[in-house]
């Protein structure tokens, strides 16, 4: 019997521990924000062509944000036929007037990674926080990209300079 009451006891402290380091970390769920003040790289993409002309994966609304310290987040609600890891929307890039993609890392694919398909979520809302845009920069375009047609979609044109347009809103 002392046994089994040290176990429980045990068992429910492991529980709280676990919750308490959830608390912590700030992982509530499987979105994790990156709020580090590392510099963003822009790197110079070329436009992909659609491989089937019929890219589908659309930027349907963007919430750009600037922080006190200069720095952006981009909300970017997406829509796309996910059929499973065939064919999903797999990331969006920021794109700015010269051709080159806002990064957060050099090596990154995109300007935010979709890392799993949404099929049961569309359309769905993916954020990616800590990039700097240069103060001249007025306008910027976010498309989004599908791993069998590339992109082609739906872009949206923001006007860093205005609270809201054509898909967009924001926020300084």
């Amino acid at each position: 019997m002392c046994g089994s009451i040290f176990g429980k006891l045990y068992w429910r402290w492991g529980i709280v521990l676990v919750f308490i380091g959830v608390l912590l970390s700030g992982n509530f769920g499987c979105v994790r924000v990156d709020n580090s003040a590392e510099l963003t790289t822009t790197t110079r993409v070329p436009v992909t062509t659609p491989v089937s002309g019929s890219a589908d994966a659309h930027v349907e609304m963007v919430r750009a944000v600037q922080a006190n310290d200069g720095l952006w987040t981009f909300h970017v609600t997406v829509r796309h036929p996910d059929t499973g890891w065939d064919d999903y929307a797999d990331g969006w890039d920021i794109v700015l007037p010269d051709g080159s993609v806002l990064k957060r890392n050099e090596d990154d694919p995109f300007t935010r990674l979709l890392t799993h398909p949404h099929e049961t979520e569309q359309p769905f809302t993916r954020s990616q926080s800590g990039l700097l845009i240069v103060q001249d920069v007025m306008r910027v375009t976010v498309r989004a990209h599908d791993s069998v047609d590339g992109f082609g979609g739906r872009e949206v044109v923001v006007d860093l300079t205005q609270p809201a347009g054509d898909g967009f809103v924001v926020q300084r």
